[in-house]
């Protein structure tokens, strides 16, 4: 699955996808930033809240 971003913009919330895998742990990098994480260690998702807000959304892609 190639990187996908979901905007949720009612609740100012950008969900990073990396892949398909089943996530196994999510952790809280802060107040803002939860990673998810599959059972072999790999990213699985990142959700930022206040995206926007914080200029972290529109995404800017190379």
């Amino acid at each position: 699955m190639p990187m996908k971003t979901t905007y949720h913009a009612d609740d100012d919330i950008l969900e990073i996808h990396i892949n398909d895998k089943p996530v196994m742990r999510e952790v809280s990098q802060g107040w803002n930033v939860n990673i998810s994480y599959a059972e072999d260690g790999c990213v699985v998702k990142i959700v930022l809240l206040d995206a926007k807000k914080q200029g972290l959304y529109p995404v800017v892609q190379e």
